[in-house]
């Protein structure tokens, strides 16, 4: 093995790195001879300097292949969906059994919150005795019995993602495209999907905050998966406010399971979870077009599938069974709530939805360094849209703390990030643009 100090001066000098020693850069970060700081520094020489494509499929390969690699023998299809994150953005909790409703079959490998972004992992952690990170034999047991088991990184499955993942968090180094590309699809790689869909999000609350950037990175998940064997397209999805009007993890928990019965199914959210679940159709070749798949997930709504295999998903990772008829009795529910009033009366036109973000962090609801623990009751809930009027009895949000200097610091936060105006703003499409 290469000492790591010249792997990481030949990436900081711009140098193109072999297949080979990329490889043995990361035996290095998966067995412990390469340290915490020398991942960071790696991590940053890549930022700053980037990486071929024979780099990242080098990158991506490498980290798939640090632990075990799954194969299934499934009578459907076995489908996968990623988001590059956002700010309410629960998508995975009900499109996982909508697409398993619909004939699909999607274990799902969920992160935690990285950046300013929630994590799908953090959000299931919330319901007591739910098994995040279960065995590969009980993951593939609930995925065949259920359709679906979504579940957090183990250690089996791309363990050097999983030490460089924890370090991006609170490096700076979130944003880089390359990094970002190799992380998503080594676990992809690793959890042997037939078919994967990305939503890349593009906005003020998303990594790559442009559309150019948002295209970019859309472009390069869909080359290099496709490149490895696995089919992949992306859609590119609007994050210019939170997709869900919920920004936390319980509360998260909550949205979702409103989804799926029919209590709340706010349009913005309902667009984006059913382009991505009829995307996932198409891409399996459960549904001849996007109009037979749209049909198809929009019946595994009404008629409650979907709902029953979010239960029986969460009963079989050793969750509550009755989860979704009584969700208040199980979830953690913050002792402090308070609206955020709007610092006049108006029309939203503008928010700074990374700032929401942040602000569910300062509340305990995020990590600030890897060993960090996350208070899974606290966030924000009736979030304002953009176009949204406001005033005295429409507040911006509603904030659930741990204590009341935090509430208060938060709606400090929330002011802050909204803009008020007088005319009315008319927001961005859902989808943006379709890749691959």
């Amino acid at each position: 093995m290469p000492l790591p100090q010249e792997t990481i001066r030949a990436k900081r000098d711009g140098a193109e790195l072999a297949p080979e020693t990329i490889a043995d850069f990361i035996a290095g970060l998966t067995d412990g001879r390469v340290t915490e700081g020398q991942v960071a520094a790696f991590a940053m020489a890549v930022f700053f300097r980037g990486l071929s494509l024979p780099e990242r499929v080098a990158l991506t390969r490498a980290m798939a292949e640090s632990g075990a690699m799954l194969a299934w023998d499934l009578p459907g299809p076995v489908l996968d969906k990623h988001s590059t994150g956002g700010i309410g953005d629960t998508v995975s909790l009900p499109l996982a059994p909508l697409v398993a409703a619909c004939g699909g079959y999607v274990p799902m490998i969920s992160g935690r919150g990285l950046g300013h972004t929630g994590g799908t992992f953090d959000k299931l952690d919330s319901i007591p005795g739910y098994r995040t990170t279960p065995g590969l034999d009980e993951f593939r047991a609930v995925t065949r019995s259920v359709g679906c088991a979504i579940i957090g990184q183990t250690a089996d499955l791309a363990p050097a993602d999983r030490r460089l993942y924890a370090i991006r968090d609170v490096t700076g180094t979130v944003e880089s495209l390359d990094l970002l590309t190799s992380s998503i699809l080594s676990k992809k790689l690793a959890a042997g999907l037939g078919g994967l869909v990305m939503d890349v999000k593009c906005g003020s609350g998303a990594f790559m905050t442009q559309r150019e950037g948002a295209r970019a990175l859309a472009d390069s998940l869909v080359t290099v998966a496709n490149g490895a064997g696995l089919p992949t397209r992306a859609l590119l999805t609007d994050m210019d406010q939170p997709l869900a009007s919920a920004a936390g993890n319980a509360v998260e928990v909550v949205y979702a399971i409103d989804y799926l019965t029919g209590a709340r199914r706010e349009p913005r959210f309902h667009a984006v979870t059913t382009a991505l679940a009829a995307e996932m159709l198409v891409l399996g070749r459960l549904s001849p077009d996007a109009t037979d798949a749209a049909a198809r997930v929009e019946d595994a709504l009404a008629s409650g599938r979907a709902a029953e295999i979010f239960s029986r998903m969460v009963a079989a990772l050793g969750g509550p069974s009755d989860l979704i008829e009584a969700p208040e009795r199980h979830l953690a529910a913050a002792p402090v709530v308070c609206d955020v009033p709007a610092p006049r009366s108006g029309t939203v036109a503008g928010i700074a939805t990374r700032d929401l973000g942040l602000a569910v962090i300062g509340l305990g609801g995020g990590r600030t360094r890897p060993q960090d623990g996350i208070d899974h009751a606290v966030g924000l809930t009736g979030l304002a849209s953009l176009g949204a009027a406001v005033g005295p009895g429409a507040p911006l949000a509603r904030v659930h703390a741990r204590e009341e200097a935090a509430a208060q610091a938060a709606v400090a936060a929330v002011q802050a990030a909204y803009r008020i105006g007088d005319a009315a703003v008319a927001p961005s499409p859902e989808v943006l643009e379709r890749v691959g």
